[in-house]
């Protein structure tokens, strides 16, 4: 049998203060003063200045703030490579992604997009992409995504919403600063955190499970518990383990994959528009029958929190609706059979999903 030879972020530096390291990291990676860094930053940082005032820019790089009210467009990534060709000379020296796992996702595909023929839409799917991408950093001011490790991001397409998985998509450099998170608000860390918490219980209950995705997820999984069940840590204990599970957990499903929860999170998406982390909360609080202990837990954590989830919000669709968000969820058939097996197509039918969604 052949093993699969997977890609890791190359190089990472942790520390409360270690953004302030940011100008010495990428400083020789510059190309000469015509080839700029472009720093993607989420927009809730405008005005900022604790943060905005120590991005180091020199010569001709530009900070570009992103909305992060939807989740990123292949047609969106198209639009800001083609902006880039057409405002600089040269083609940047390296692009860095500062904000949560959309700022991430944004930054990683744009990278791959200035070395990549066609548009976005073409690479969505698994390896597929032919040439490196150029230098790229992401930077999380949120925990949870575990974007900042992955291979893939999620973006979506005129048909799907589907990442792009290649071995070019991890960055090659990662600053885990967990004093970045710190104006996050409650309900994001929760939503966020529980993508992380999900990407355990789904890793750990997949058919793909190897030891090497066993060790992480077990330890992000420890972590999560901690951080959510736990009275006795501070805030600043907090922040880093979360960043520290974030890591573990993208580490787990970097070298097995998710499940259920993720499958039909996609499908909110795609059709209402339903943000990620929030997604994965509102499916996996209804997948008992898949995940009994995890969703127990969930349930324990979101009573703790005193987190309010959004009800019925598939309650009003009609069948051509529902049908789309159907045939996102089946389409990510390696989601699947790592949560079922093999035979998954058995088990999971259009109407199994249709009364799923609907209880939602």
């Amino acid at each position: 049998m052949s093993f699969k030879n997977f890609p890791m972020v190359s190089r990472v530096i942790f520390g409360r203060g270690s953004f302030n390291q940011l100008d010495e990291i990428i400083a020789p990676k510059r190309n000469g003063r015509e080839a700029p860094f472009i720093f993607y930053v989420d927009d809730v940082f405008k005005g900022k200045s604790w943060l905005t005032s120590r991005i180091p820019l020199a010569y001709k790089d530009k900070i570009v703030y992103v909305s992060t009210e939807e989740e990123p467009k292949t047609s969106q990534i198209d639009e800001l490579v083609e902006s880039l060709i057409l405002e600089f000379s040269e083609r940047p020296s390296g692009i860095i992604g500062i904000g949560g796992g959309i700022v991430m996702d944004i930054a990683k595909a744009v990278s791959i997009m200035l070395t990549n023929e066609g548009e976005t839409k073409d690479y969505q799917g698994w390896d597929l992409v032919k040439n490196p991408a150029i230098y790229h950093v992401g930077i999380p001011t949120i925990s949870g995504t575990g974007a900042e490790v992955s291979r893939t991001t999620i973006l979506t397409g005129p048909e799907r919403k589907l990442g792009i998985n290649s071995d070019f998509t991890p960055f090659d450099q990662v600053i885990l600063d967990p004093e970045l998170t710190k104006d996050v608000p409650k309900s994001q860390w929760f939503y966020t955190g529980m993508d992380c918490f999900v990407h355990c219980i789904e890793s750990l209950n997949g058919s793909f499970l190897n030891a090497f995705s066993q060790s992480y997820g077990e330890k992000a999984f420890e972590i999560c518990k901690e951080v959510f069940l736990d009275d006795k840590l501070s805030e600043k204990e907090s922040q880093e383990k979360l960043m520290m599970a974030s890591w573990h957990g993208g580490m787990s499903i970097a070298y097995s994959q998710v499940g259920v929860a993720h499958a039909m999170s996609y499908g909110l998406g795609f059709l209402l528009g339903v943000k990620h982390g929030i997604g994965n909360c509102i499916v996996f609080d209804h997948l008992e029958e898949f995940y009994p202990d995890g969703v127990a837990l969930f349930k324990q954590m979101k009573t703790k929190h005193n987190i309010e989830l959004p009800q019925g919000i598939c309650k009003d669709l009609d069948d051509e609706e529902l049908d789309i968000m159907i045939n996102v969820a089946l389409s990510l058939e390696p989601l699947w059979e790592n949560a079922i097996g093999k035979n998954w197509k058995d088990k999971i039918t259009p109407k199994k999903l249709k009364q799923l969604y609907l209880k939602m």
